[in-house]
């Protein structure tokens, strides 16, 4: 995430919609404040799964889906994710 996500007026924006905005602080001038445990596990959760569905995207077909229907556009879908998690799994073994 860039850091001039951290600033004020997108937290602000964030709190006046009712959210809880989780950004990953910007030690600008001087360290940067540690975020509250259960926000530094949401953010945790959230980067994980962006860096899934950015790598099905991009390695996995997610882009270039050429099939029209919901139906098949699900099933390409889901042989990409069949492909991610053995890529993974092959991962770990090594």
């Amino acid at each position: 995430m860039d850091s001039a996500y951290d600033a004020k007026h997108i937290h602000g924006v964030s709190r006046s919609l009712g959210h809880v905005p989780i950004i990953d602080k910007n030690p600008r001038k001087g360290e940067a404040l540690p975020m509250l445990p259960a926000e530094a596990l949401r953010y945790n959760e959230r980067t994980a799964v962006e860096r899934t569905n950015g790598r099905l995207k991009e390695e996995f077909g997610g882009r270039t889906v050429k099939v029209r229907g919901h139906a098949k556009v699900k099933l390409h879908l889901m042989f990409g994710i069949v492909a991610l998690f053995a890529d993974q799994l092959l991962r770990l073994a090594r």
